[in-house]
């Protein structure tokens, strides 16, 4: 699968379907995952290693709220891009939680994209770059937006 999304719980799918159906408006294939960095890290560094087994260019989408010790744990322990989109309800969560997705430690390059659809989009032009047929997706679709304006 080109995208991975891991939910850190059950709670996130309604926030992260954005992301699935951008992914369906482009045509990438998708999986998601359910696992929690803090209740079940063994389940995550399971997909993880399956993960970096794979030959074929990916990106990883994280959706976590609260603390974003998933975001963390990929992109220190995974070969390919990873992008954190943090579930943000309320100007509370946004001031309280946001900095464990924004502050990474050096070397453990995690993207942080708040917007669910832009998170989608990121992923897409990162999988572009080595897919002339989905950059040419990406360029209709902006030349889409560009038009109602």
């Amino acid at each position: 699968m080109p995208a991975t999304i891991f939910l850190a719980s059950k709670a996130d799918q309604e926030f992260a379907q954005p992301i699935v159906d951008t992914l369906n408006e482009f045509g990438v294939q998708h999986e998601t995952v359910m696992a929690s960095a803090h209740k079940a890290p063994e389940k995550v560094i399971k997909h993880i290693t399956m993960l970096n087994e794979k030959e074929w260019p990916m990106v990883v989408i994280a959706v976590v709220g609260m603390s974003n010790g998933l975001g963390g744990m990929l992109a220190a322990n995974c070969l390919h891009p990873v992008i954190t989109c943090p579930v943000l309800s309320d100007i509370t969560q946004y001031q309280v939680h946001i900095h464990s997705s924004l502050q990474m430690p050096k070397d453990v390059p995690l993207m942080t994209v708040l917007h669910p659809v832009n998170a989608a989009l990121a992923a897409v032009r990162i999988l572009a770059v080595s897919d002339p047929a989905l950059k040419e997706k990406v360029a209709k679709r902006m030349r889409a937006v560009k038009a109602t304006y």
